[in-house]
C-alpha cells in the first residue's frame, strides 16, 4: 500500500495501495466489484465483548453487531493473502489483536483494491486494511492537480513501509535502480502509489532526453507478478516487504530478485470514512494499546515484517 508511495526492508510485504487520485477515481468506477473472498466469523458474544477494554468506547452499532466489517484486496503476502479459501498474514493477525482490545470480531472480505476507499465511504465496509497508504490525496479526495474528485478519507496508521523494484533472478537487464527503467517495460497493479511513481520517473526520463517507461498496469500484482517472470517486463514494483516475500518464495526464490533499498517510505494506514471519527479514535488507541502490550510486535516477527514496526499510531499522519 507512504504519502506518494509504500508498498520495505526487512522481510514482509506492504503494499502501497494507490495514489489517491487513482483509488478515488478507479474507486468510483469499480465500486460495483463482487467480493472474492471471505473469513467466517460472527460477532462476539455481548458478555465477553462488554469485558474488552476499549468495548465501551465503540459506535454503539458496533457494539450491536458485534463485528467490524473489513474491506481488503488479499492478494500481497505478507500483508494479506488467502491460503485454504482463508485470509491471512499481518493485516488479519493485527485485526485479531485489535479485536481483543475492542471485544469485537474484525472480518475480512477480498475485492479489487481500487474500489475499496469508495466501499468504504459508501458504508459498505467499516473499515479497510489493505497495506493502504496514507497519503494527503486519499485523506481529501485530489487528484495529482490537486483537483478534488471524491469524498476523502480518515487513516489510522498502523505501518510503515517504502517502494521495492524487483526484477527475473539473475537481473539480466542490469536494473539498479527506479531510474534504470527508461525506455524498458515495467510492471506494476492499477491504483497503486507505486504506478504513479513509475509515471513520475518516466516524466523525469523524458525531461532528461531518455525514452519514457513503458508502463503496463494490471488489475492484480499477479498478473504484474507474472509478466515480469515471462520476461514481458524487465522489473516490477511493489512494497518492499511484499516484494522480499515474493522473491524469497516464488518458485522456492529463484523467481525474482529485489534490487537496490526501499525508497520513499510512508505509513500505512486503517482507512475510515471522515464521518466515522468515533470508531476512528477508538481505533487509534486499540493500535497503541497492541503495541504497548506486545501483540503487534509478535505478529511482526511472525509474518517477518518487523522493519515495518511504529512506536504510536498516528490520524492522517501521511504527507
Amino acid at each position: 500500500m507512504t504519502a506518494s508511495s509504500t508498498r520495505r526492508t526487512t522481510a514482509i510485504r506492504s503494499r502501497t495501495a494507490a495514489v489517491g487520485a487513482i483509488a478515488v477515481a478507479g474507486a468510483l468506477l469499480l465500486a460495483g466489484c463482487g467480493d472474492q473472498t471471505g473469513n467466517d466469523g460472527g460477532g462476539n458474544s455481548s458478555e465477553s465483548a462488554n469485558s474488552a477494554p476499549l468495548f465501551s468506547k465503540l459506535p454503539k452499532a458496533i457494539q450491536d453487531a458485534g463485528v467490524i466489517k473489513v474491506g481488503t484486496n488479499a492478494e500481497y503476502a505478507p500483508m494479506e493473502s488467502v491460503e485454504n479459501g482463508k485470509i491471512v498474514g499481518v493485516d488479519p493477525d493485527i485485526a485479531d489483536a485489535l479485536g481483543k482490545q475492542l471485544g469485537v470480531k474484525l472480518t475480512f472480505t477480498s475485492g479489487s483494491f481500487d474500489g475499496l476507499i469508495t466501499a468504504v465511504n459508501s458504508g459498505r465496509y467499516d473499515i479497510a486494511m489493505s497495506s493502504i497508504t496514507d497519503n494527503k490525496q486519499r485523506q481529501e479526495g485530489l487528484d495529482d492537480s490537486g483537483k478534488k474528485l471524491g469524498e476523502g478519507v480518515d487513516f489510522v496508521d498502523y505501518f510503515v513501509a517504502g517502494t521495492a523494484i524487483y526484477v527475473k533472478k539473475g537481473n539480466p537487464e542490469g536494473v539498479n535502480g527506479i531510474e534504470d527503467l527508461c525506455g524498458k517495460t515495467a510492471a506494476v497493479q492499477r491504483g497503486t502509489t507505486y504506478e504513479q511513481a513509475l509515471k513520475d520517473q518516466s516524466k523525469k526520463c523524458t525531461d532528461a532526453g531518455k525514452k519514457a517507461i513503458d508502463i503496463e498496469s494490471f488489475e492484480n500484482d499477479t498478473e504484474a507478478q507474472t509478466r515480469v517472470k515471462s520476461g514481458g517486463a524487465v522489473a516490477g514494483i511493489n512494497d518492499y516487504p511484499v516484494a522480499l516475500d515474493l522473491a524469497r518464495k516464488a518458485d522456492n526464490g529463484n523467481a525474482f530478485e529485489v534490487v537496490g533499498e526501499q525508497y520513499d517510505a510512508g505509513p500505512f494506514g486503517i482507512v475510515l470514512s471522515k464521518k466515522n471519527t468515533e470508531l476512528r479514535d477508538v481505533l487509534k488507541e486499540a493500535v497503541d494499546a497492541i503495541i504497548a502490550d506486545g501483540s503487534y510486535k509478535k505478529v511482526l516477527e511472525k509474518w517477518g515484517a518487523e522493519s515495518g514496526a511504529i512506536d504510536k499510531s498516528a490520524i492522517n499522519g501521511g504527507k
